[in-house]
């Protein structure tokens, strides 16, 4: 199966985003080759303009206070385990302890940094990181791998928090939703909210389909096309009936 999440608020969409560069961070940062390596600083960089949000911080920090008072009121109910539920409430407990001592603005360790920021600003030229423009960091590249690897570590260390926070809050989103089987005859869904509130959808879909989820809703409605292509050609809707699972998911 592939799933495919589709963010309903904004503030959802911003977890999701830095949720992907994180994952993909820990990824290059786990390799060993030098290109591997620019490409997890590139995405450290990327980090740091998406947290950049001024109320990032202040959003997790409400929502995981929510959820532990609604966690908290689940305490005395037999179908949940205790030591399950203390265990995530410490978590919460954790992560929102090492949000609130964070100050300042988030990754501003990094923009006071000028040799990374002299690197994060010729990246944004084609081909602006070449050894000769920058012969500082082709040294640091050619460092021993343990040595590169700490540093993207220590480069990334500002952001844990969030990272942490985020992961909590996607759990519990993912798990909040109750899942159901439908049927998008020739390829189009269409499903009324009718109040129905939602954070986040998503579609799990068998690998035998050769299509492609094509997302869109607001309060009123949910719309689904599944599409094909074909080489170059555009895409277009399938013709055949496609059996997917969907899930609201909200907290």
């Amino acid at each position: 199966m592939i799933v495919y999440e589709h963010p309903l608020s904004e503030r959802i969409r911003t977890l999701l985003r830095l949720e992907d560069l994180f994952e993909r961070f820990d990824y290059f940062r786990n390799k060993s080759d030098g290109a591997e390596h620019h490409i997890a600083l590139l995405l450290i960089f990327e980090v740091l303009e998406v947290a950049s949000r001024a109320d990032l911080k202040s959003d997790l920090l409400q929502e995981l206070e929510r959820q532990k008072q609604t966690l908290d009121a689940l305490r005395d109910n037999p179908d949940i385990s205790e030591d399950a539920l203390d265990n995530v409430l410490w978590q919460i407990d954790q992560i929102s302890t090492r949000l609130f001592q964070s100050s300042g603005k988030v990754g501003q360790e990094l923009r006071e940094n000028e040799w990374l920021m002299s690197i994060k600003q010729r990246t944004g030229i084609p081909g602006g990181v070449c050894e000769f423009d920058l012969p500082s960091y082709h040294y640091w590249q050619q460092h021993d791998v343990a040595q590169r690897q700490h540093d993207l570590e220590l480069w990334l260390s500002p952001f844990l928090p969030i990272r942490d926070g985020i992961r909590i809050v996607l759990r519990l989103l993912r798990e909040s939703g109750k899942t159901s089987t439908q049927i998008a005859h020739q390829g189009t869904y269409q499903q009324m909210m009718a109040g129905r509130l939602a954070q986040m959808l998503r579609l799990r879909l068998s690998r035998e389909y050769v299509c492609v989820p094509e997302i869109s809703a607001n309060k009123y409605a949910l719309n689904i096309r599944f599409t094909t292509q074909e080489g170059l050609q555009r895409p277009k809707v399938a013709d055949t009936d496609v059996e997917f699972e969907l899930t609201f998911c909200n907290l």
